[in-house]
């Protein structure tokens, strides 16, 4: 059996123990038969995709819910695992602790700008917030004209549907927590 047809095996019948139902119901509400689904829940059967959209439909879940591995309900990311993005001759360093995810729709970034480091961004695509929280030192952001300072202890909450830039003009590292949101 492939992969995908054990990830699916495990899923569907994951699903139907947690909403309780019996092959026969999950027959009734997919209109795909309980032998054809007994097959998949075994791993004995190699369904076409017009059957797990059949399934999918009846049991009102998403395709890729079926045929994609399940999010664990907590996930510990360490440092080695981080992408590390450096801009500004090295003065700015960009953490990438949670990418982009499509279903939850934001990413999340922690920063570290030495003094004198400078981000500048383009608008982001219409809708996008960035909410920034300074944990070490005082950051100035500049949305469109207008200047933030942002200290120690201190957030923003901005719409970066617009120009925006960061700049360290204080004598310390400046850390930070950012997460962007993106509309759907």
């Amino acid at each position: 059996m492939d992969e995908v047809n054990m990830v699916l095996a495990k899923n569907l019948k994951n699903l139907r123990d947690r909403l309780r139902l019996s092959l026969d119901k999950v027959a009734e509400l997919t209109g795909v038969s309980k032998t054809m689904l007994g097959q998949i829940e075994r791993g004995e059967s190699n369904p076409t995709i017009n059957t797990v959209w059949k399934i999918a439909n009846g049991l009102k879940t998403s395709f890729t819910s079926l045929i994609n591995e399940p999010v664990p309900d907590a996930a510990v990311i360490s440092a080695e695992q981080v992408q590390v993005l450096v801009e500004d001759k090295g003065k700015c360093r960009y953490y990438a602790y949670f990418p982009f995810d499509e279903q939850r729709r934001f990413e999340m970034y922690s920063i570290e700008m030495d003094q004198g480091g400078y981000l500048s961004s383009e608008p982001h695509r219409e809708g996008t917030e960035e909410s920034v929280t300074i944990f070490e030192g005082e950051l100035t952001i500049r949305v469109n004209q207008e200047e933030y300072t942002v200290k120690k202890g201190d957030a923003i909450r901005f719409k970066a549907d617009r120009s925006h830039s960061y700049h360290n003009s204080g004598k310390d590292m400046v850390r930070l927590s950012m997460v962007i949101y993106y509309p759907e």
